[in-house]
């Protein structure tokens, strides 16, 4: 299967290790908007690749995975690059996921493609987790609580303000709100009681930065609606105490069964890396992209909609004896 890589930032880096782990794959290209010649990749012998050359190399990549951010690049990147192949993204802004989807199944069914976007663990594994705990407690509520941990998408809609030139922010549940929820108590939460963010920002010499905390906070989708701090530091900071890039996160249902029994599912992630984890999971779905259009399943898709066996280089013989 060959794979193409749109982007090498964290998550482009993320996908050309993943791709090492997965045998039934290679890495054939890495495009990127920086000057290739400036760009050095781990793997020997593949080429890096403007990205405004992409289109010529229509056919010879099965899956193109896009390595981008959800505030700006996602929504222009994909809906491109669907026309010319497979691809996979990792779209985040949960309250613009219709519109990215219709504007992506669009270009997508034009051209015969196949799109799954929003893949990951939030948007992605955690979707498929409250999918499933819904279908056995019909009767309930579902929670989600992110982190503690590094927001990527968060962190690089904070990069594009002016005059930002690094920042990192940490989304933190509040410990009442998860208690609560994990009680069974099935509280009525607004989002600005279930999360906190801390951003943690480097800005330019003489930005001004009143106006970059007043637009952090304002900014819709992203900060509005929850209490969050805004704190600069240096670029020195920045590499000495914010280089880490865990994440996790809990999704909680509380319900009942016919008879009144009272029942709690709880899935939890904790990752040491999120670029590497949510990396790994667009890999499994570019082999799930790949083999639904070898079936004529063009258009686009998100993760509760896959087979789960399309996920894996195993064969459904395999899968039935060792994970049933």
């Amino acid at each position: 299967m060959k794979i193409a890589i749109a982007g090498y930032g964290n998550l482009g880096r993320g996908v050309e290790s993943a791709v090492k782990q997965n045998p039934d794959m290679e890495l054939c290209a890495v495009f990127t908007r920086r000057d290739p010649a400036s760009v050095s990749i781990m793997t020997p012998d593949v080429p890096v690749l403007p990205m405004q050359s992409i289109a010529e190399y229509e056919g010879q990549f099965d899956v193109v995975v896009i390595c981008g951010g959800s505030a700006t690049d996602l929504p222009v990147m994909t809906p491109q690059i669907v026309k010319h192949f497979n691809v996979v993204d990792s779209f985040d802004t949960h309250a613009r996921i219709p519109e990215h989807i219709a504007n992506v199944h669009n270009a997508a069914k034009a051209s015969g493609h196949t799109a799954i976007v929003s893949a990951g663990w939030d948007p992605g594994m955690f979707s498929l987790a409250r999918v499933f705990a819904q279908a056995c407690l019909p009767e309930g509520e579902s929670y989600t609580f992110w982190g503690p941990g590094v927001s990527q998408g968060h962190s690089d809609a904070i990069r594009r303000i002016e005059g930002v030139l690094d920042a990192r922010q940490y989304t933190i549940p509040v410990d009442a709100a998860l208690e609560a929820v994990r009680s069974g108590e099935n509280p009525v939460l607004t989002t600005r009681q279930k999360h906190t963010r801390d951003c943690y920002v480097v800005a330019q010499e003489g930005a001004d930065l009143a106006r970059i905390e007043r637009e952090i906070k304002e900014m819709p989708n992203y900060f509005d609606e929850y209490d969050t701090t805004v704190t600069f530091i240096t670029a020195q900071e920045m590499l000495e105490k914010h280089s880490a890039m865990m994440h996790g996160g809990f999704v909680i249902r509380s319900g009942q069964t016919a008879l009144g029994d009272r029942h709690v599912i709880e899935y939890s992630l904790k990752l040491e890396s999120n670029p590497q984890f949510t990396s790994s999971i667009l890999t499994a779905c570019a082999r799930a992209a790949a083999r639904m259009c070898a079936r004529g399943e063009d258009g686009c898709y998100t993760m509760p909609e896959l087979r789960p066996v399309d996920l894996l280089p195993q064969s459904l013989d395999e899968i039935r004896a060792h994970m049933i």
